[in-house]
């Protein structure tokens, strides 16, 4: 049996952010025993660090404090997960024009969809009335996905864009109901934030994303089929959130 010697957690909030040097130059000290990437931009923040359980813990209370950017990072969750190695190779707290990269303009990442819990998924995604979307690129969709999913095929929002507006008109004229995943959440907080405030209309989407249910849900295999890709070097996590390679899934 493997231990695991570091610690990885993912993080995002949708919240606006001011000063974005000052704070670029406060997390890059905070983070001085961790590695992994801090993303920085007007719409939030979008994180992925390692290191030692003890550092993650005093980089969360920090960031979390009420009183540090008076309190907007506060009720930020935090998805921990084991690794046996450093799954980086350095540290980059960087400031872009947006926390994840899908050239969505003038679109509130706040005012997204309808968030569903790892517990109330299953049943959603079950219904004969839902379309369930993988919200990721079609390479991602290859590692694994959930059972029934739809694969746009697709390697930008560009795409995803029009692959969805060419479908939506049948969707609607059958009653259908939009579901939608991706691997933390992040991705589909934008996508259903501008499927909401574009085109009016409502999504479903997995709370925390393939990660956070694979945490929550012991019997995950039931309903997702292969593993999920993780863009660092443990490459993919299974159900039972243990690391592989795709040639040791194949």
């Amino acid at each position: 049996m493997v231990l695991a010697m570091y610690q990885h957690i993912a993080f995002y909030k949708f919240t606006p952010l001011q000063d974005l040097p000052s704070l670029q130059a406060t997390l890059s000290a905070w983070c001085d025993a961790l590695l992994g990437s801090v993303l920085l931009a007007a719409e939030g923040i979008n994180g992925m660090l390692a290191g030692q359980a003890e550092a993650l813990d005093a980089f969360e209370a920090k960031l979390t404090d009420p009183g540090f950017c008076n309190g907007v990072f506060v009720g930020t969750v935090f998805k921990r997960t084991d690794s046996a190695t450093q799954p980086f190779q350095r540290m980059k707290v960087r400031i872009r024009p947006e926390i994840v990269p899908l050239g969505i303009v003038g679109v509130n990442g706040a005012d997204t969809g309808i968030d569903v819990p790892p517990a109330e998924w299953r049943r959603l995604i079950r219904r004969d009335d839902v379309v369930v979307i993988d919200n990721r690129n079609h390479f991602e969709f290859e590692y694994g996905h959930f059972v029934g999913a739809l694969d746009p095929g697709v390697t930008n929002f560009r795409e995803f864009s029009e692959w969805i507006q060419e479908r939506l008109p049948a969707w609607q004229a059958e009653g259908k109901t939009i579901a939608m995943y991706c691997t933390g959440g992040i991705r589909c907080e934008k996508t259903s934030a501008w499927m909401k405030q574009t085109l009016g209309l409502p999504v479903y989407q997995l709370q925390g994303g393939i990660l956070n249910y694979f945490m929550q849900q012991p019997d995950a295999e039931q309903d997702y089929v292969g593993s999920c890709f993780v863009f660092d070097q443990r490459e993919a996590l299974t159900p039972d959130l243990k690391a592989i390679r795709r040639d040791e899934s194949a």
